[in-house]
């Protein structure tokens, strides 16, 4: 997958004939009422990132959403705004030369379909795929971002990395962090056979280092002032970025600045792009990452 390209007029096209207007709800948008086949892991063996005569370069970069019942506005956000604009400004910025985006859904242990996962595209496709997703809108804040990192690592294939040894980018963005279940009697396992429909007998942190090997991986936590990103953190440290829920639309911001530095750019020269009143939000992100410099050896 991953070949044409994403134009402004393609988006404005499927936006129009979508009908995605600023006044929609989530379920007005998102018309889905169940987990499409096409996106569900347990129908799925790889999903590939591949090189196209189009896209000689192609870097995988995978968008989690958390769609549970507090974040259904995230996604809302995401397609009728922020999608169009990371891919506009991932080009604009040369950020990334051959994006191939790949959006997931992740919830909570108890639903229906705790992960929903499209295919790496560098079209409007990507859209098309976003809009088809499922927000099943419920969870018992036990969300499972975990999921999409076991995905990552086992049912990726990757031109980027087999054949430059080059990593992709995942992101996941949610307010909530609570993936350390292990304790619950039968609980995880019990997950990943039903999700996978594979027996996976592997700890949380270890499926983070079997993703980071194909993968850098982020986490961008949406503080809506009770819940904590501790959880996280300490599968990510340096790698957990938190923002209020009302500053979600600087996530297209957050999300290039932090590959550009994975990348090379320095600190100062990544914030130079962006408009001034996305700045301090911008900068207290980006501080609070520890990343290290693909070109320069060096931590940030």
């Amino acid at each position: 997958m991953g070949r044409g390209s994403y134009t402004a007029a393609d988006w404005n096209k499927l936006r129009n004939s979508r009908n995605i207007a600023s006044a929609q709800s989530e379920t007005e948008i998102f018309k889905s009422t169940s987990c499409d086949q096409r996106f569900d892991p347990k129908f799925i063996q790889t999903r590939e990132a591949r090189d196209s005569e189009d896209h000689p370069e192609s870097l995988p970069i995978i968008l989690g959403l958390d769609v549970t019942g507090s974040m259904g506005y995230l996604a809302k956000m995401v397609a009728q705004e922020s999608l169009n604009e990371t891919m506009m400004k991932l080009y604009s910025t040369n950020a990334v030369k051959d994006p191939a985006l790949m959006f997931a859904a992740y919830g909570d242990v108890d639903d229906r379909s705790p992960l929903q996962v499209t295919q790496f595209e560098s079209d409007i496709r990507i859209a098309e795929q976003l809009l088809d997703l499922w927000l099943e809108n419920a969870g018992s804040g036990r969300v499972v971002p975990n999921l999409l990192w076991y995905f990552a690592a086992k049912h990726t294939s990757l031109d980027s990395y087999e054949k430059r040894k080059k990593k992709g980018y995942i992101f996941t963005i949610g307010d909530h962090a609570d993936c350390r279940k292990e304790g619950e009697p039968g609980n995880l396992p019990e997950l990943y056979e039903r999700v996978f429909g594979e027996k996976v007998n592997m700890k949380v942190g270890d499926i983070v280092k079997a993703a980071e090997e194909k993968f850098e991986i982020f986490h961008l936590f949406l503080d809506n002032g009770f819940a904590k990103a501790k959880n996280i953190v300490s599968f990510l440290p340096g790698h957990t970025m938190v923002i209020r829920t009302d500053e979600i639309d600087c996530i297209p911001e957050i999300v290039i600045s932090t590959i550009q530095m994975t990348e090379g750019m320095e600190f100062e020269e990544t914030l130079k792009q962006w408009p001034e009143e996305k700045l301090p939000v911008v900068k207290r992100a980006l501080s609070e990452l520890t990343i290290k410099s693909k070109k320069k050896g060096l931590f940030f």
